[in-house]
């Protein structure tokens, strides 16, 4: 299937989802990415924070284990500059004060930013993925652009529901591929892609 086929697909198929089996599968999907992943050498780590009405993984579970057990890793969330529909990176801490954008996602309300290039593991939101890497995203391409950007070395991994697709058929050159998928279950290394 394509890209727009999938994406309609598993919009439907996450928002079907009971809120108590989102919040049991999120906690899963922590816990299989802390047991999979060696942090030592994660300086920077980039997440995004859930958007409610869209059902995405709730990854405060993971934020808070890294801000309680992994201290020197710092944790980095997007914001979208209106402007240029490119991903800042803004820091992220606990005490860091939140507010909703008009696209209904929370971002911090400071301005203190750090390049891409700085970024050593990006956690990727997404609706689907394939065997071979490629995902399904909302379709307006920000993650690709600013996963571009990142070092040849940063890890990307996405985290999902459900398991693989076989083949998104439509995937092209400009998407950039993940290294691994984790789901509640299971950690997929990518076919193909430059996987640690």
């Amino acid at each position: 299937m394509n890209k727009s086929e999938l994406r309609k697909i598993y919009l439907a198929k996450r928002k079907a989802l009971p809120r108590a089996r989102r919040d049991i599968s999120s906690r899963q999907i922590a816990q299989t990415f802390f047991d999979k992943s060696d942090l030592s050498k994660v300086r920077f780590l980039h997440c995004f924070l859930p958007i409610e009405k869209l059902a995405e993984v709730d990854t405060t579970f993971i934020f808070r284990r890294i801000w309680e057990d992994f201290r020197d890793v710092k944790t980095v969330v997007p914001r979208v500059d209106q402007a240029t529909a490119e991903i800042e990176n803004l820091t992220y801490s606990a005490t860091d004060e939140l507010l909703r954008s008009a696209w209904q996602i929370d971002e911090p309300i400071h301005h203190e930013k750090i390049s891409p290039e700085e970024i050593d593991l990006v956690l990727v939101p997404l609706l689907c993925f394939d065997r071979g890497g490629h995902r399904v995203g909302y379709g307006k391409g920000f993650y690709d652009r600013f996963l571009a950007l990142c070092r040849s070395d940063c890890l990307k991994i996405g985290l999902s529901f459900f398991p693989p697709e076989e083949e998104i058929e439509d995937a092209n050159s400009a998407d950039v591929r993940l290294n691994f998928c984790v789901t509640p279950d299971h950690v997929y290394a990518m076919q193909g892609s430059n996987s640690h």
